[in-house]
């Protein structure tokens, strides 16, 4: 099965989920389910970094890429969570040209980037396969820069043309929060923001990516050129198959107590 940065380069869809409730199991669970990648969520979920490895661990015979929103572009937090196994990482709250850039070199060892080296984490094998590793992160990381603030909207396309970003992702709710229109998806400044970050990306040879709301949206997203889409997550699967059988058991009992 081809690798999800192959997939991405190719121009196919793909699919994702985030997971946020720092649950190993739940992670086990939606890794079997189908999707393409998974986005642990350090920024907004319940789990940390002591969660993440257990959640990365559950996640080993998945077929789906595991990816990781960290809480902070800071280069010691990309480090942790690729030598934890990550195979790509989501950047939130990019402001600028610059915050991008030093975002994601953060995620190459020199002479492409200024990740720092070490040998016995769980990435290389523990020390046992560190040339290998090395030599395959370029085909197999993916870094995904949220285009979810004013600054970054007005550098997309400088954003887009940096060598090491791979994926320009739309945060809906920041960015429409941002552009003073929040929640309103049909709005001409948040329709604009859309067309204008698939626009960068496709001129840079990049994807476009974006959460979606409903799975209804995706003809939407799809037609503007989007193709790195993911929708729910662990929460929100517990939530409404929860809240759909606590239903159904009340219809039940009602009808049979009639």
């Amino acid at each position: 099965m081809p690798e999800l940065k192959h997939k991405i380069k190719s121009g196919q869809a793909v699919h994702g989920c985030w997971l946020n409730t720092g649950s190993a199991v739940s992670a086990e669970i939606v890794g079997m389910a189908g999707f393409d990648w998974l986005l642990l969520d350090l920024e907004h979920g319940a789990g940390s970094e002591r969660e993440l490895l257990a959640q990365l661990q559950a996640l080993q015979g998945s077929p789906a890429s595991p990816l990781v929103r960290v809480e902070s572009a800071a280069r010691p937090r990309s480090q942790r969570v690729l030598d934890m196994g990550a195979r790509g990482i989501m950047y939130p709250q990019i402001q600028s040209t610059e915050e991008a850039r030093a975002a994601v070199e953060g995620m190459y060892y020199p002479p492409h980037g200024r990740r720092g080296a070490a040998y016995m984490v769980r990435a290389t094998g523990y020390g046992g396969d560190f040339d290998t590793y090395s030599k395959q992160l370029k085909d197999q990381l993916v870094s995904m820069v949220q285009i979810e603030t004013v600054g970054a909207l007005k550098a997309v396309k400088e954003i887009a043309a940096l060598p090491l970003v791979d994926v320009l992702f739309v945060g809906p709710s920041d960015l429409s929060l941002a552009l003073g229109v929040f929640g309103q998806w049909q709005h001409p400044r948040f329709e604009e923001a859309l067309k204008a970050t698939a626009t960068a990306a496709r001129q840079a040879g990049k994807a476009a990516g974006v959460l979606l709301h409903r799975p209804g949206q995706y003809e939407y997203y799809y037609e503007l050129g989007y193709r790195v889409l993911a929708c729910g997550s662990d929460a929100t699967f517990i939530a409404s198959g929860s809240q759909a059988m606590a239903a159904e058991l009340a219809a039940s009992r009602k009808q049979a107590a009639n």
